[in-house]
């Protein structure tokens, strides 16, 4: 293969950098579509939350007991690191929520006289946050030597985010922010992938155990937010179950990309 002999460096960072381009191309439908409706508000909340509630499970939480088990931990030993790191990222972003000054950074160009932008960019933050451990977990793929392992965890971590991308964007278009903006906002939140993909590399010669507690402490930043947040913002008003219908395409959807390419 053309790619043999390459540095793992060069290699890791060009592989997570496409993986979070991927972002940018599943947000790239946002620019097409008009502004929402406040029925198509809680369809696309809806579908947001069931895909991050598929991805960290999928992508952050199982991977990461799979990387303690590969260390020599034992399934309760595993389980029970993977638990403290999955309680740490919910509570950081409980502590977030709580006592940072959310609500004066973060109102969308609309106003925010439901506390929506602060839900909704806890949301994006959490997102963000799943982006660099999944980014990492290219750079670790490519640092063991092995290239096509990681050409196929970049692949497949790109497959992924493409809803996630489209989440994002269709969440910031809920605030008010133009197509462009919500693309570019949504696309931000793929590059970040590259920066955990240079860690990576690093971690795989130096402190390997890092890897899974970040996927631990991402996946809970995400469960809260989507649980505490999303999920209710996404169900008022919703006499139809257009939202929760949602939810369970995006939930499953998720899950089929996440087993289907392993």
């Amino acid at each position: 293969m053309i790619l043999d002999g390459q540095s793992p460096v060069l290699l890791g960072s060009l592989g997570s950098l496409l993986a979070g381009l991927a972002t940018g191309l599943g947000a790239a439908p946002i620019l097409f579509m008009g502004p929402p409706s406040e029925r198509r508000e809680r369809v696309l909340l809806g579908f947001s939350a069931g895909v991050m509630l598929a991805a960290s499970f999928f992508s952050l939480i199982m991977p990461g007991v799979e990387v303690l088990e590969g260390a020599g931990n034992g399934p309760s030993r595993a389980a029970a690191i993977m638990a403290v790191a999955v309680l740490l990222g919910a509570g950081g972003i409980a502590a977030l929520n709580r006592f940072a000054p959310v609500d004066h950074l973060v109102i969308g160009p609309s106003g925010d006289p439901t506390g929506m932008a602060r839900r909704i960019w806890l949301f994006v933050i959490a997102i963000t946050l799943h982006n660099f451990p999944e980014g990492m977990a290219v750079g670790v793929s490519f640092g063991g030597g092995d290239v096509d392992q990681g050409l196929a965890t970049a692949i497949g971590i790109g497959v992924q985010n493409m809803p996630e991308g489209l989440a994002v964007a269709a969440s910031l278009a809920t605030l008010g922010y133009g197509r462009g903006w919500a693309f570019l906002g949504a696309l931000a939140t793929g590059l970040v992938e590259p920066l955990g993909g240079l860690l990576g590399v690093w971690v795989v010669a130096s402190i390997g155990w890092l890897l899974p507690w970040g996927l631990g402490l991402a996946g809970g930043a995400m469960i809260y937010v989507v649980t505490a947040e999303i999920i209710p913002l996404s169900q008022r008003e919703d006499e139809n179950g257009h939202a929760i219908l949602a939810l369970m395409v995006g939930l499953v959807g998720m899950m089929f990309l996440d087993i289907a390419l392993g």
